[in-house]
């Protein structure tokens, strides 16, 4: 597993990406958790174009990742090189701290800065969750995230080969729990005390504020539970997804959503202005 993710090529990657993708968007398709309103295909054309612009963002400062990380491990730098570790224990810690930095702990952030959150909302507009919603992201906040990764690499000190494991990782599980799956009850909750179910995420993406400012995990639910923003629903498959001021249906297309994170300021300047 080692030599495969220190030499795995970007295309690889890519196809682990999308391949994970196309799976769960079949089994979507054969037994979903909830029908479709509208067309199918055209939510997830809306999606993959901000999966493509993830894409471009991350190979555009992969860059940054790739030196960060060959540098800790030459250098030895982070905290997890203060203490000599075995590979599978710091493989462990690796995976833990870059999935609370690099996802928890910026996704709380995001939804905590007022500035962040009007590209963060973008994801949480969507009104119909799938496996395709995943990487609906503004690229600004592609950007953050990368940012938020370099960061736990370098105070961690974390390995090239872990930092594409990670990647990949994140990126299935991110799709699974956004997934239109339903498991069983027992099993999704038994799922929820290790890793991030589908109904445990579902409670993120409802239009209710205290349940949209909870449920923040992409890998491990343990930071949710750690720091007491886990919040369970006795029945996910009542939920509204999306905000409540963006239920036009415009705001499901490509163009508005682009220009989502600048919205609340013209609406201020027309108001003073009027």
């Amino acid at each position: 597993m080692v030599t495969f993710f220190e030499h795995i090529p970007s295309a690889y990657r890519t196809i682990i990406l999308m391949s994970g993708l196309l799976l769960l968007w079949i089994i979507e398709g054969m037994a979903p958790r909830f029908r479709f309103r509208n067309n199918r295909y055209k939510h997830a054309g809306t999606n993959l174009f901000f999966t493509l612009t993830t894409i471009i963002v991350n190979t555009g400062l992969a860059f940054l990742i790739v030196k960060a990380s060959r540098w800790t491990s030459d250098q030895q730098f982070g905290l997890l090189y203060l203490v000599k570790l075995p590979l599978w224990l710091h493989t462990l810690l690796a995976l833990l701290m870059l999935d609370f930095i690099g996802a928890w702990l910026i996704h709380w952030v995001q939804h905590k800065t007022a500035w962040m959150w009007q590209f963060h909302k973008i994801h949480h507009i969507d009104t119909q969750i799938d496996a395709t919603t995943a990487l609906r992201h503004h690229p600004v906040e592609s950007l953050l995230r990368v940012i938020a990764l370099f960061v736990a690499i370098v105070t961690m000190g974390v390995p090239f080969w872990m930092v594409m494991f990670y990647q990949s990782l994140s990126a299935f599980m991110s799709q699974f729990n956004h997934a239109n799956i339903h498991l069983p009850k027992w099993l999704d909750n038994a799922l929820s005390w290790v890793i991030v179910s589908p109904d445990m995420h579902k409670v993120h993406h409802s239009h209710y504020q205290p349940e949209t400012d909870a449920n923040y995990a992409n890998i491990f639910s343990i930071w949710d539970r750690l720091f007491g923003t886990f919040v369970k629903v006795p029945d996910t498959l009542a939920l509204r997804y999306g905000l409540d001021e963006y239920q036009d249906p415009r705001y499901q297309e490509i163009g508005s959503l682009l220009k989502v994170p600048w919205q609340n300021t013209v609406i201020k300047e027309n108001q003073q202005s009027a």
